[in-house]
């Protein structure tokens, strides 16, 4: 294998982050989306929206590659409120140190060779030594790829799912949480 290797995201990489998650979600996500939603990605809509991420400072985004390759990226920021309530509002008692792990996209083709560890265990290092307790994602109960993942990262489901509009067509993702001190446990 080639070295693997994970590094901050700059604005010029984000044409890259934008044609990975196009082209990840029309390949993991078909059975999961309508094809009307992945037909209507738009790549340019989302290198803007990259770009914009990347040189806000809002969120981090690291980028993982293989030799010359970019292979797959994460986006992570401090969860807002609305994301780490409970279902009826509640706060916990450590909202303001909790991360939300917005995205996580490895390309199928460079997939079960570490990327995805690789990259959040980098953003779970960088984020527990700015003072962050635990982590959130949210993803959809029929995605049993991501749902092993993080399961295998020491996240669970913490009982709290929504149901979102994909296109005409109920989406219910599950709010999962853990630790940002990882320890993959291999299967």
């Amino acid at each position: 294998m080639a070295e693997a290797d994970v590094r901050e995201a700059v604005a010029s990489d984000a044409a890259e982050i934008a044609r990975i998650q196009v082209e990840t979600w029309q390949t993991a996500y078909a059975e999961i989306l309508p094809p009307a939603v992945l037909a209507g990605l738009d790549s340019a809509q989302a290198e803007q929206e990259w770009r914009e991420a990347v040189t806000s400072g809002a969120a981090t985004v690291l980028l993982a590659t293989e030799g010359r390759w970019t292979v797959g990226f994460c986006a992570a920021g401090p969860a807002p409120e609305s994301e780490v309530a409970a279902a009826d509002g509640a706060l916990p008692a450590d909202a303001s140190t909790t991360v939300l792990v917005s995205a996580l996209l490895v390309e199928p083709r460079w997939g079960r060779r570490g990327h995805a560890g690789r990259l959040l265990g980098t953003l779970g290092r960088r984020f527990a030594e700015a003072g962050a307790t635990r982590g959130i994602a949210w993803v959809p109960e029929s995605d049993s790829a991501s749902l092993s993942f993080y399961r295998a990262a020491g996240w669970a489901p913490d009982g709290t799912v929504r149901t979102l509009d994909a296109g005409g067509r109920p989406l219910r993702e599950m709010r999962l949480t853990g630790p940002l001190d990882f320890e993959f446990e291999h299967h």
